[in-house]
C-alpha cells in the first residue's frame, strides 16, 4: 500500500474521505484530529495547495527520496503536482491544522496573480517553516478567520484572508532566515566551492554552463530555497550571481592567459562562442576582444 498512489484531484474529496464537513467546495480547514479516518501509508498527489501545521507527532513525510520528520510547530506546503509520501506513526493521533484551497478559487484574483510569489510551496521539506509560539498563535488565528468565512465569506474575501496568511508565513520566513544566518551564511562560499570544483575538475566543457539547479542540488538546498537564500544575501537572483560570477571567471581568464576567446568559453561551459561574446558584452558594454585589448592582454 506504501507504494500506491492517490490523486487528490479536488476538496471535496478529500474532505468526503477523511469525514469532514463540506462547507466550501474549493477551501476547508481541518483539523487531523477530527478525521473519522486517516489516509493509510501512501503517495498523495495534491491536487490543491496545502499548509498543515504540525501538532503532535503521528507522521513522517518523504518528499522525493529524502524524509523529514515532520515536527511539533511546523509548517510544510504543498502545491498541486507535488507527491508527498506519508508514513503514518501506529497508535498516534494525528492533530494537525490543514488549510486546504483548490487553484479554482484564486482564478481572477490578486492572490492568484501572485501566488507564484510565494516560493515556499517550491521548498524542500527539510527547509519548513518553524514558527515560535506567538507565530503559531498568530498563525492560528489567521486560519480560524479564514474557517469562520467558508460559511458566510464571499470569494473575494477568502481569498483576501488566505492572501493575507500566505504574506504571513512570507514574514515568518524572513524571521527564520535571519535566525539560521549562521547555518546558511556558508551558501556563498558553498556556492564558491562548487564552481571551483565545476570547472578546477572540467565539469562545465563536459556539461555546459552551471545551473541554478545543479547548484542547489549540490548545497543540498531545493532550488526556490536556494534561490531566496542567494537573493537575500546579495540582493540579486541566484542566475543573475551565476552569470556575473561567470563573467568575472572570464575576466580572469581573458586577461591572464593568452588563450583564444573560444577556447575560453568552451572551458566555461558555453555552447558557442559567441553565446558567450554576447553575454559577456550584455553585462559589461565590450567584447571579449574588446575587454582585452583595452586593458593590455594580447589575443
Amino acid at each position: 500500500m506504501g507504494n500506491d498512489f492517490i490523486y487528490l484531484n479536488s476538496i471535496e474529496t478529500y474532505c468526503e474521505y477523511c469525514g469532514f464537513e463540506i462547507k466550501h467546495p474549493l477551501v476547508a480547514v481541518v483539523n487531523m484530529a477530527e478525521a473519522k479516518r486517516n489516509y493509510p501509508e501512501c503517495k498523495l498527489n495534491y491536487g490543491f495547495y496545502a499548509l498543515w501545521l504540525k501538532q503532535g507527532v503521528a507522521c513522517s513525510l518523504r518528499y522525493g527520496r529524502r524524509k523529514y520528520d515532520y515536527q511539533e510547530g511546523t509548517v510544510v506546503s504543498f502545491a498541486p503536482g507535488q507527491v508527498v509520501k506519508v508514513e503514518p506513526e501506529q497508535g498516534l493521533i494525528n492533530s494537525s491544522i490543514g488549510l486546504l484551497f483548490h487553484p479554482d478559487l484564486i482564478h481572477g484574483t490578486s492572490l492568484g496573480k501572485k501566488i507564484a510569489d510565494y516560493t515556499f510551496f517550491s521548498y524542500d521539506e527539510a527547509e519548513a517553516l518553524h514558527l515560535s509560539e506567538d507565530e503559531k498563535k498568530a498563525w492560528l488565528e489567521a486560519v480560524g478567520c479564514i474557517k469562520e468565512l467558508l460559511v458566510k465569506g464571499g470569494k473575494k474575501e477568502i481569498c483576501s484572508k488566505i492572501e493575507r496568511l500566505l504574506d504571513m508565513c512570507m514574514q515568518f520566513y524572513e524571521r527564520q532566515f535571519l535566525t539560521r544566518e549562521k547555518d546558511d551564511s556558508d551558501v556563498l562560499a558553498g556556492f564558491e566551492r562548487q564552481l571551483n570544483a565545476y570547472y578546477s575538475t572540467g565539469m562545465a566543457r563536459k556539461i555546459g554552463f552551471p545551473t541554478v539547479a545543479w547548484l542547489a542540488d549540490a548545497l543540498h538546498y531545493s532550488v526556490g530555497y536556494f534561490g531566496d537564500l542567494i537573493k537575500k544575501e546579495t540582493g540579486v537572483t541566484a542566475q543573475l550571481y551565476i552569470q556575473n560570477n561567470i563573467i568575472n571567471r572570464s575576466k580572469q581568464e581573458l586577461l591572464g592567459s593568452e588563450q583564444p576567446v573560444s577556447e575560453i568559453a568552451y572551458k566555461l561551459g558555453f555552447d558557442y562562442p559567441q553565446h558567450f561574446a554576447r553575454l559577456f558584452k550584455k553585462v559589461t558594454g565590450q567584447t571579449p576582444s574588446q575587454f582585452r585589448m583595452a586593458l593590455g592582454g594580447e589575443m
